[in-house]
């Protein structure tokens, strides 16, 4: 019996896809431990497991801006997939186009591991305007300040901004910490978060409830109709096991209302990924 007919539609909007099938990068900052290895064969069944239809891939550091793997496994999943890649800032509008016609809709940006590098290196600029022209997502991957100064290049640029994991935010600072209160000002201009990774903010650990601060503020910032959840399977670059229901039940706790739970899992990704 076919989830994506039988159950009620559902996106997890962060997950990754590795397969020894596909080479890492010989550049690669990390690669994962085998135990973290995930294929798309695999996801779909995490997906089936926990009531999924649909996912929103993320390109894989390791396999650096090569988009491979994840392009297969969206042209593979019958509609349930899409993704964010990985670029060069050089690269060609018609390699573009071949990401977009392949369900791509959008890029990273890793402030986290390269700083401001990013945003400020040659080609840079145009790949933004490309982004903008195209109406694509500029995901932002940053944690602690980092937003801080790349706020004036990102805003100058226009383009549509997500911020994975709700900014990764020092916990132990608080809600005032300049980094999420710059991610709090785009969400009141209208951008997109994604209330996924609490395991990566966390000091307390599951069930992550000194998160919960950091949530009940960026949904305050960006409201429920721009608001996503991921899991962040498989989980890579984590000191020990990490399961899929933990981090799903972070969600059942922030958002109680099924019909609240419903926009953020489905009725949001639908509208802004195009979802079917």
């Amino acid at each position: 019996m076919s989830a994506h007919t039988t159950l009620h539609r559902a996106a997890d909007c962060h997950a990754h896809i590795f397969c020894k099938d596909y080479p890492f990068s010989a550049n690669t900052l990390y690669k994962p431990d085998p135990s973290q290895l995930g294929t798309a064969a695999k996801f779909r069944s995490v997906l089936d497991a926990h009531g999924f239809t649909h996912g929103l891939l993320v390109g894989a550091g390791p396999y650096g801006t090569d988009n491979t793997c994840m392009l297969d496994a969206i042209a593979k999943s019958g509609g349930r997939y899409k993704g964010i890649a990985l670029v060069n800032p050089d690269i060609a509008e018609r390699d573009m186009a071949k990401l977009v016609a392949g369900g791509v809709v959008g890029i990273r940006v890793n402030l986290f591991n390269h700083g401001l590098k990013p945003l400020i290196e040659p080609g840079a600029d145009r790949l933004l305007a490309l982004m903008k022209e195209l109406k694509l997502f500029v995901q932002i991957q940053f944690g602690k300040d980092e937003l801080v100064p790349a706020a004036s290049i990102l805003r100058k640029a226009g383009v549509r901004l997500m911020f994975d994991h709700f900014g990764r935010p020092d916990v132990l600072r608080g809600i005032s910490q300049p980094g999420f209160q710059a991610m709090l000002e785009f969400g009141r201009e209208g951008h997109v978060v994604k209330l996924s990774g609490p395991f990566r903010s966390s000091v307390a650990g599951d069930p992550c409830r000194d998160i919960d601060p950091f949530i009940d503020a960026a949904v305050e910032a960006f409201t429920l109709d721009r608001c996503v959840w991921g899991s962040d399977w498989p989980f890579v670059r984590m000191p020990e096991r990490m399961d899929y229901g933990p981090a799903y039940a972070c969600l059942l706790r922030w958002l109680p209302d099924p019909i609240d739970r419903q926009r953020v899992l489905w009725d949001n990704p639908q509208r802004l990924f195009g979802f079917d």
